[in-house]
């Protein structure tokens, strides 16, 4: 965590600000694109601090005082270490509140019509009911999905992309891999995963660590 915050910063005071309010036909050449795109990556790798609109204020403040080179408002050796602590606070905080979250979302589920909350913690909800014979862990699978965050943000999806997609059911995530055997071609199902059934502590790519994810899952195939 330490060397992430401190690259992080780093990265920040030595880059020129963009003007705010752009939109795409503001960024014409390849550079103000890239500018713009680097932005976005420093967005991420602060999003740890969960910062109000009141607090990136006072980041862009920071940020503008160390590009033009002007003193700073604050002795900054002796707050190297409370960024840290800061940053720590702040994922604490926020794996509080999702884990507050992600447990609302699981008990409600539970409750929906037909729900089943197996012993490993997913909840699986029937929405419509396909026929022929359900899917073994070692067969293959064609589905379309979309998968979202407990507030409702999507990650992923098949149908943005209009793919479905096929893959062994024990090549995927412990959720896919129980909730959809109790699926059968033509069904449809919500699946509710617990961190530890997904992605776990470590996340993955858009996916932040210990995070509970809703899945709509529309079994399509399944062969051997």
């Amino acid at each position: 965590m330490r060397s992430f915050v401190t690259a992080a910063l780093v990265t920040v005071l030595a880059l020129p600000v963009c003007a705010a309010g752009q939109d795409q036909k503001s960024l014409q050449t390849d550079d103000q694109k890239t500018l713009y795109a680097v932005g976005q990556v420093i967005a991420r790798q602060l999003s740890v601090f969960d910062l109000t609109p009141q607090e990136l204020e006072i980041v862009k403040q920071g940020l503008s005082d160390g590009v033009m080179g002007s003193k700073p408002l604050v002795e900054m050796e002796a707050y190297k270490n409370k960024i840290q602590q800061l940053a720590v606070a702040r994922r604490d905080a926020q794996g509080n509140k999702l884990a507050a979250k992600s447990k609302e979302v699981i008990d409600q589920a539970a409750k929906e019509k037909g729900a089943v909350k197996t012993a490993s913690g997913m909840v699986y909800v029937p929405v419509k009911e396909g026929t022929g014979t359900s899917p073994a862990a070692t067969d293959k699978v064609k589905v379309n999905y979309r998968g979202t965050f407990v507030d409702g943000k999507e990650f992923d999806s098949s149908y943005a992309t209009g793919q479905p997609v096929e893959f062994r059911l024990n090549q995927v995530v412990k959720c896919w891999t129980e909730g959809v055997q109790m699926m059968k071609p033509g069904g449809k199902a919500k699946l509710v995963c617990p961190p530890d059934l997904a992605y776990g502590e470590r996340g993955s790519g858009a996916i932040p660590a210990n995070s509970t994810l809703v899945f709509d899952v529309e079994l399509l195939e399944v062969s051997k």
